[in-house]
Protein backbone atom coordinates (compact mmCIF):
# COMPACT_ATOMS: atom_id res chain seq x y z
CA UNK A 1 0.00 0.00 0.00
CA UNK A 2 2.68 2.57 0.74
CA UNK A 3 4.25 1.80 -2.35
CA UNK A 4 1.13 2.29 -4.31
CA UNK A 5 1.05 5.90 -2.24
CA UNK A 6 4.60 6.74 -3.60
CA UNK A 7 3.43 5.95 -7.19
CA UNK A 8 0.41 7.61 -7.33
CA UNK A 9 2.43 10.79 -5.42
CA UNK A 10 4.88 10.77 -8.04
CA UNK A 11 3.14 9.90 -11.40
CA UNK A 12 0.64 13.20 -9.80
CA UNK A 13 3.98 15.03 -9.28
CA UNK A 14 5.57 14.48 -12.86
CA UNK A 15 1.39 15.22 -14.40
CA UNK A 16 1.67 18.61 -12.33
CA UNK A 17 5.11 19.55 -13.85
CA UNK A 18 4.25 18.70 -17.24
CA UNK A 19 1.36 20.87 -16.88
CA UNK A 20 3.08 23.46 -15.99
CA UNK A 21 5.55 23.20 -18.51
CA UNK A 22 3.06 22.93 -21.24
CA UNK A 23 1.63 26.32 -19.67
CA UNK A 24 4.29 28.45 -19.32
CA UNK A 25 6.15 27.13 -22.41
CA UNK A 26 6.60 30.34 -25.10
CA UNK A 27 5.87 29.27 -28.63
CA UNK A 28 8.77 29.52 -30.85
CA UNK A 29 8.92 32.68 -32.92
CA UNK A 30 9.89 31.32 -36.26
CA UNK A 31 6.42 28.46 -35.71
CA UNK A 32 4.06 31.08 -34.35
CA UNK A 33 4.30 34.60 -34.46
CA UNK A 34 2.19 36.43 -31.75
CA UNK A 35 1.05 39.53 -30.05
CA UNK A 36 -0.46 39.78 -26.80
CA UNK A 37 -3.80 42.12 -26.05
CA UNK A 38 -1.24 44.44 -23.60
CA UNK A 39 1.02 44.62 -26.53
CA UNK A 40 -1.33 45.74 -29.57
CA UNK A 41 -0.05 49.32 -30.28
CA UNK A 42 -3.80 51.21 -30.63
CA UNK A 43 -3.34 54.68 -32.10
CA UNK A 44 -5.80 56.85 -30.71
CA UNK A 45 -8.30 59.05 -32.45
CA UNK A 46 -11.40 61.15 -31.36
CA UNK A 47 -13.82 58.62 -32.36
CA UNK A 48 -12.25 55.61 -32.70
CA UNK A 49 -8.85 54.10 -31.80
CA UNK A 50 -6.93 51.90 -34.68
CA UNK A 51 -4.15 49.01 -34.63
CA UNK A 52 -2.58 47.53 -37.63
CA UNK A 53 -2.21 43.82 -36.80
CA UNK A 54 -0.57 43.05 -40.10
CA UNK A 55 0.64 44.38 -43.10
CA UNK A 56 -0.26 47.99 -44.19
CA UNK A 57 -2.96 50.03 -45.60
CA UNK A 58 -1.15 52.60 -47.32
CA UNK A 59 1.13 49.70 -49.49
CA UNK A 60 0.43 47.07 -51.34
CA UNK A 61 -0.80 43.87 -49.83
CA UNK A 62 -2.86 42.29 -47.02
CA UNK A 63 -3.30 44.08 -44.37
CA UNK A 64 -5.64 43.78 -40.70
CA UNK A 65 -6.68 46.40 -38.60
CA UNK A 66 -8.42 46.51 -35.62
CA UNK A 67 -10.98 49.29 -35.05
CA UNK A 68 -12.57 50.31 -31.46
CA UNK A 69 -15.63 52.92 -32.21
CA UNK A 70 -15.93 54.73 -29.05
CA UNK A 71 -19.28 55.06 -27.76
CA UNK A 72 -21.53 58.05 -29.90
CA UNK A 73 -18.96 58.48 -32.78
CA UNK A 74 -19.75 57.67 -36.37
CA UNK A 75 -17.73 58.44 -39.48
CA UNK A 76 -19.43 60.46 -42.46
CA UNK A 77 -20.27 59.53 -45.63
CA UNK A 78 -17.18 58.08 -47.54
CA UNK A 79 -16.19 55.21 -50.03
CA UNK A 80 -13.06 53.10 -50.03
CA UNK A 81 -10.76 52.43 -53.30
CA UNK A 82 -10.71 48.69 -52.35
CA UNK A 83 -12.86 46.16 -50.83
CA UNK A 84 -12.80 45.82 -47.21
CA UNK A 85 -13.81 42.26 -44.78
CA UNK A 86 -14.97 43.36 -41.53
CA UNK A 87 -15.48 40.76 -38.52
CA UNK A 88 -17.71 42.62 -35.51
CA UNK A 89 -15.87 41.24 -32.60
CA UNK A 90 -18.49 42.81 -29.90
CA UNK A 91 -20.31 45.10 -29.41
CA UNK A 92 -22.56 46.24 -31.64
CA UNK A 93 -21.36 48.21 -35.32
CA UNK A 94 -23.67 50.53 -37.11
CA UNK A 95 -23.78 51.14 -40.55
CA UNK A 96 -25.61 53.00 -43.31
CA UNK A 97 -24.80 52.92 -46.70
CA UNK A 98 -26.66 56.20 -47.52
CA UNK A 99 -24.41 59.35 -48.20
CA UNK A 100 -26.56 61.42 -46.03
CA UNK A 101 -25.80 61.43 -42.26
CA UNK A 102 -28.07 60.66 -40.50
CA UNK A 103 -27.22 58.17 -36.91
CA UNK A 104 -30.81 57.35 -36.71
CA UNK A 105 -30.69 55.77 -39.80
CA UNK A 106 -28.01 53.24 -39.23
CA UNK A 107 -28.14 49.29 -39.38
CA UNK A 108 -27.57 47.42 -36.62
CA UNK A 109 -24.25 44.40 -37.07
CA UNK A 110 -24.19 42.98 -33.69
CA UNK A 111 -21.12 40.94 -32.54
CA UNK A 112 -20.62 38.18 -34.98
CA UNK A 113 -21.20 39.74 -38.23
CA UNK A 114 -19.40 39.49 -40.68
CA UNK A 115 -19.37 42.81 -43.22
CA UNK A 116 -17.88 43.44 -46.60
CA UNK A 117 -17.51 47.42 -47.37
CA UNK A 118 -17.65 47.53 -51.12
CA UNK A 119 -15.53 49.16 -53.01
CA UNK A 120 -16.21 52.95 -54.34
CA UNK A 121 -20.13 52.46 -52.66
CA UNK A 122 -20.51 55.03 -49.94
CA UNK A 123 -21.63 54.45 -46.58
CA UNK A 124 -20.50 55.47 -43.17
CA UNK A 125 -20.52 53.79 -39.32
CA UNK A 126 -20.05 53.92 -35.47
CA UNK A 127 -20.96 52.74 -32.53
CA UNK A 128 -24.05 54.38 -30.66
CA UNK A 129 -24.54 53.55 -26.94
CA UNK A 130 -22.03 50.83 -26.01
CA UNK A 131 -17.77 49.99 -27.85
CA UNK A 132 -17.42 47.96 -30.85
CA UNK A 133 -14.67 46.32 -31.59
CA UNK A 134 -13.67 45.39 -35.13
CA UNK A 135 -11.34 43.41 -37.26
CA UNK A 136 -11.04 45.11 -40.63
CA UNK A 137 -8.70 42.83 -43.88
CA UNK A 138 -8.21 44.45 -46.92
CA UNK A 139 -5.71 44.73 -49.94
CA UNK A 140 -3.75 47.79 -49.87
CA UNK A 141 -3.10 50.51 -50.40
CA UNK A 142 -6.55 51.60 -49.51
CA UNK A 143 -7.54 55.45 -49.75
CA UNK A 144 -11.18 57.20 -48.11
CA UNK A 145 -12.83 59.37 -50.54
CA UNK A 146 -15.55 62.03 -48.14
CA UNK A 147 -18.97 61.36 -49.93
CA UNK A 148 -21.10 63.31 -47.87
CA UNK A 149 -23.92 64.75 -49.64
CA UNK A 150 -24.80 68.45 -48.52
Amino acid sequence: MRLFRIALGGAAFLVCMAAASAQNSKPDPAHIVFTLPKDIAWKSGDGSDQAVIFGDPGKPGLYGILIRWKPGHFSRPHFHSSDRYAYVISGTWWVSSSDTYDISKTYPMPAGSVVTDLAGTVHYDGAKDTEALLELVGMGPVTTTPAEKK
